[in-house]
């Protein structure tokens, strides 16, 4: 099921965004600069201050009372202005659930209820760009985003309904 979440998802948003973080982009290993990073951002107070902010709006699929993955979506984040749509800042599938339709269900929703319009960016060795080219995703530039003291390229990659 689809649906809103709430504040009673959220430390089970911050264990399975810890678990995707470090399954995805920690492949040479846990340190301490992607430690932090990961600590200080995937916290359940986080995500209750992402819940309650009106630019952002954050689905969650469940099965069986567990959580299986989510879209966060930031309303207010334009990638060369407005005409790329807003923005899909996080796209997390708990690894057990991938290739069974959560992602795919997920994005179809925010464009039932947000519209057909949006980007995101992805690391370049992140397996999820077939996933999103196969949607439908075009790659339209990069974004870098700066982890510690290295700085990690990633892909824009957007979506449009027309």
């Amino acid at each position: 099921m689809i649906r809103i979440a709430t504040k009673e998802d959220c430390a089970s948003l911050a264990g399975l965004s810890l678990d995707v973080w470090f399954n995805t982009y920690a492949l040479d290993g846990i340190n301490t600069t992607n430690s932090q990073y990961a600590i200080s951002n995937f916290t359940e107070q986080n995500f209750l201050r992402i819940i309650n902010a009106p630019k952002y709006r954050l689905l969650v699929c469940t099965q069986e009372n567990y959580l299986r993955g989510y879209a966060l979506v930031n309303l207010e984040s334009f990638y060369d202005g407005v005409k790329n749509g807003f923005e899909i800042d996080k796209l997390y599938v708990h690894g057990p659930f991938q290739r069974k339709g959560i992602g795919k269900d997920l994005l179809s929703e925010v464009r039932k209820q947000y519209g057909g319009d949006f980007w995101l960016y992805s690391w370049v060795h992140n397996k999820s760009i077939a996933f999103y080219e196969k949607y439908g995703f075009k790659d339209i530039g990069r974004y870098d985003f700066q982890l510690g003291e290295e700085e990690i390229e990633n892909r824009v990659l957007c979506y449009a309904s027309t």
